[in-house]
């Protein structure tokens, strides 16, 4: 008899699963509402992606100018009769950008009125994605307007890729700092150094990536190879590959050798370690095809956003363990009885 109102009350708190703790993580207060942002930000993490890489298939198929127009599509939602390969990647490449935003905007008004019920730095997350994901589409169109200005192009790229660190971040971090019993260290006992590598790193990962989007958005490789036009960006993001490599391994090296990290942060930095020489990989066989391959060339970018996304989650997790959770019932027979 004692166990039966235990039991009705765990059931009564939504609850995310967390396939790396092994266990379910409830959040305060009984609300769905921080469980279905948990959702619509893992899967806008997903969306992001899919749209670097589908921006990186529409610029190697040269489908940039597919639309001559914005935001419509030769004058339609969906041009029917235009339609081919090419003008698919652009018009689709837009339509993803659209829900994109159409998600944050419903994430950042869902946190912003019911923000009582969420973590604090939510909704100032929120809205700065969605001035980020408001600056893109004004790229978008510049990029358009402009005939694919190199410039434009490549602040473009880096504004997907800054929006993709934090729609993970938050995604993280909202999964872990909405509970009180989340079984991780405290915030004092996450080392400061962990912080410093991880903000070095991420520099030199953009760093490298904004030096490819720059390559990229003037065809230096495709010049350099056909004409020796342009061979110093394709030089320098050859070099700059090599210490991405060193330091974007170091923090997985670090988290396994040095006391300190959560089990869940050095899972989580394995991603990289897996991921860059790969990268390097695909890199390096991009040229040795001589970019004859739009797929190998797309995944080289896919790649990339993939590992913008786990070094979001890296700092997602990282500032909620810095961060004060919010005061949780955690009862030991609450836990027995959800668990």
């Amino acid at each position: 008899m004692v166990g039966r109102p235990l039991a009705s009350r765990a059931s009564q708190v939504p609850a995310i699963s967390d396939p790396l703790l092994g266990a379910d993580l409830p959040f305060p207060g009984g609300s769905w509402l921080p469980a279905a942002l948990d959702w619509l930000l893992a899967h806008l993490v997903v969306a992001l992606v899919a749209l670097v890489g589908i921006g990186g298939a529409t610029r190697v198929m040269q489908a940039g100018l597919a639309c001559p127009d914005w935001p419509l599509c030769y004058g339609s939602l969906l041009p029917g009769r235009q339609m081919n390969l090419q003008v698919f990647l652009e018009w689709f490449h837009r339509l993803d950008a659209f829900l994109v935003g159409i998600a944050l905007l419903v994430v950042a008004s869902l946190s912003l009125l019911r923000r009582a019920l969420l973590p604090r730095w939510l909704p100032w997350a929120a809205a700065a994605a969605l001035l980020l994901v408001a600056f893109q589409g004004a790229l978008g169109a510049l990029t358009v307007l402009g005939l694919l200005a190199a410039s434009t192009v490549t602040a473009h790229l880096v504004t997907a890729l800054l929006l993709v660190l934090l729609v993970s971040a938050m995604h993280q971090a909202l999964r872990r700092s909405s509970t009180g019993c989340l079984p991780s260290p405290s915030g004092a006992a996450l080392p400061f150094w962990w912080t410093l590598l991880l903000a070095f790193s991420s520099l030199v990962l953009f760093g490298q990536c904004a030096l490819g989007g720059a390559m990229a958005s003037r065809w230096a490789s495709s010049l350099c190879l056909q004409a020796g036009e342009g061979c110093r960006w394709l030089l320098t993001h050859r070099l700059g590959a090599w210490a991405a490599l060193a330091s974007l391994l170091l923090p997985a090296v670090l988290a396994h050798l040095l006391p300190g990290i959560p089990p869940v942060l050095r899972r989580f930095s394995l991603g990289p370690a897996f991921l860059v020489p790969l990268q390097v990989g695909l890199g390096v066989f991009t040229l040795r095809l001589q970019l004859q391959q739009p797929l190998v060339t797309v995944a080289h970018q896919l790649v990339a956003a993939l590992l913008v996304a786990l070094f979001g989650a890296l700092w997602g997790i990282t500032l909620a363990a810095r961060s004060p959770a919010p005061v949780v019932s955690c009862s030991p027979s609450l836990e027995m009885a959800h668990g």
